[in-house]
């Protein structure tokens, strides 16, 4: 059986089109789903957001021990959360942080992130295409193994 990608993502971007469309533009979290299975192609993904960060953790959790890689746009709990940083710590393979935003660009609370400490890759201000770069870029690190 071949195992998923996991794609989280955190708090509030399940209002991406609406949310400061001039900072994440107007593509929905639907469309970002959409463009995330594309870019998968047979690949399974498992592809999820919640406000809460118990519950990113159990995903995490869950993709220890049934996914491949993780794409996670973890928002806010980017810059807050030691204990996202601390399951992600337990993933075996790829991690790879997504930002909609160049994080480095905006204020100085937005350019500490705990993630990086243990991501394989950061991908930053592409916008919502983003995602599928890095959907692909977690492919070809599964495909080159460790």
């Amino acid at each position: 059986m071949t195992k998923p990608i996991y794609v989280l993502n955190g708090p509030n971007l399940n209002r991406l089109g609406t949310r400061e469309p001039q900072l994440y533009g107007s593509t929905t979290l639907a469309e970002v789903e959409a463009m995330c299975r594309e870019a998968a192609g047979g690949r399974p993904l498992e592809f999820r957001q919640s406000n809460r960060e118990y519950e990113l953790i159990d995903w995490i959790h869950e993709a220890i021990d049934e996914g491949c890689a993780i794409v996670i746009n973890p928002a806010a709990f980017t810059f807050t959360s030691m204990a996202i940083l601390d399951a992600l710590k337990m993933f075996p393979g790829p991690v790879i942080e997504l930002h909609i935003t160049n994080i480095h660009r905006r204020e100085p609370i937005y350019h500490r992130s705990y993630v990086s400490l243990v991501a394989t890759a950061v991908i930053a201000g592409l916008g919502p295409r983003g995602y599928a770069v890095a959907v692909a870029a977690a492919l070809d690190l599964v495909a080159s193994g460790p």
